[in-house]
């Protein structure tokens, strides 16, 4: 399962674990996906979609439809 946003594709970044001695240890930065089911007004249907909490609220302000014309996508590009 990849970790990463069909819709914003933001995905893991990397980092350090740094502890109280300053050891530094490699680490990675997942982004919070969610599975959502999405109802779509212009297919009067719902969609399944992975995503991230960041573009879930910002489908929920413009609309999934709006959003993915904006960021040059198509909905069977993102539909899981």
């Amino acid at each position: 399962m990849a970790r990463k946003c069909k819709l914003s594709g933001k995905g893991p970044l990397a980092g350090n674990n740094v502890s109280f001695s300053q050891k530094k240890t490699r680490r990675r930065f997942l982004p919070n996906i969610q599975t959502k089911r999405i109802f779509v007004p212009e297919l009067d249907r719902t969609v399944r979609i992975k995503m991230s909490v960041r573009a879930m609220r910002t489908v929920d302000k413009i609309g999934l439809m709006t959003y993915l014309k904006k960021e040059g996508l198509a909905l069977k590009d993102v539909i899981s």
